[in-house]
């Protein structure tokens, strides 16, 4: 058993008991040697992927004003905002009258984007949302039949950074239906998924892939069957008929790094797909 299987393996909630215990060392350390930033959370209690927190939000908004044109006096909804990796460059790329919303299943995450990011920057808006996921939070309440607790027509740009990649079928549909009732017309979203198709399954589904999606179902492939929020990968045709049916239109695919098929000079590990109301 891998490390992954490991954590796949433990309770929602140990899993970030034991993030926490395995990186306190290192915040310990960082925060008596004073060289600790206010607008940066302990490693300890980030949960949100892999790689360096500040460089990664800084890449995030990259893609964001290339792919989706994502412009200063946009407002814009960040679903599965995490503990706020892209909201932090965000507090000095949008202008103050401009709007941020964000919500998170995990509490943690919301309660340091308050403490930290609101309190300076009220334009900036965080809400928990306690819904059910087997990796990260149990509950009774269904991402499937969540209702976004914002108005029709509200945001010029909606965002997913790994949020898809968490997500089984019905609730990403339901996301994808409530992604377009709050955009504005020819508002855009910019999410982030796990892709493939014909050609490349064969590949990402045994050893020779360089991340494994073993188990097959009608549409999408799971990396581990005991928790299937765990890693989801979409077959390319399935995850376009959905985009149709909530009638939003694909308007660009980049190709990330994970599958070895980007062809861009601004990528991402995962596949980047841009949708317009």
């Amino acid at each position: 058993m891998n490390l992954r299987s490991v954590y796949y393996f433990i309770s929602p909630k140990s899993r970030l008991v034991a993030r926490k215990i395995y990186y306190s060392p290192f915040d310990l350390f960082n925060s008596l040697s004073g060289r600790k930033n206010k607008m940066v959370p302990n490693k300890g209690d980030i949960f949100i992927g892999s790689g360096d927190f500040v460089e990664q939000g800084k890449h995030h908004l990259k893609l964001l004003t290339e792919y989706a044109k994502l412009k200063p006096n946009h407002s814009v909804l960040d679903v599965g905002c995490g503990i706020g990796r892209v909201a932090v460059p965000l507090t000095n790329y949008l202008l103050d009258d401009s709007r941020y919303e964000g919500f998170d299943l995990v509490k943690k995450g919301i309660n340091w984007c308050k403490n930290n990011i609101t309190i300076n920057f009220p334009n900036f808006s965080f809400q928990h949302i306690p819904l059910n996921n087997d990796l990260y939070s149990l509950t009774n309440q269904k991402a499937e039949n969540f209702t976004y607790p914002y108005p029709d027509n509200s945001f010029d740009i909606v965002f997913l950074f790994s949020v898809f990649t968490h997500m089984q079928p019905l609730e990403v549909q339901n996301y994808l239906n409530e992604i377009y009732r709050v955009l504005k017309p020819g508002g855009r979203c910019l999410a982030t998924f796990f892709v493939y198709d014909e050609i490349n399954e064969s590949i990402i589904s045994n050893n020779n892939g360089t991340y494994i999606f073993p188990y097959k179902n009608e549409g999408y492939r799971l990396m581990n069957e005991k928790v299937p929020s765990a890693n989801i990968a979409f077959n390319e045709e399935y995850l376009y008929k959905m985009a149709e049916l909530s009638k939003l239109k694909i308007e660009n695919k980049i190709y990330g790094t994970w599958s070895k098929r980007g062809d861009k000079s601004l990528l991402d590990f995962q596949d980047i797909l841009v949708f317009e109301k």
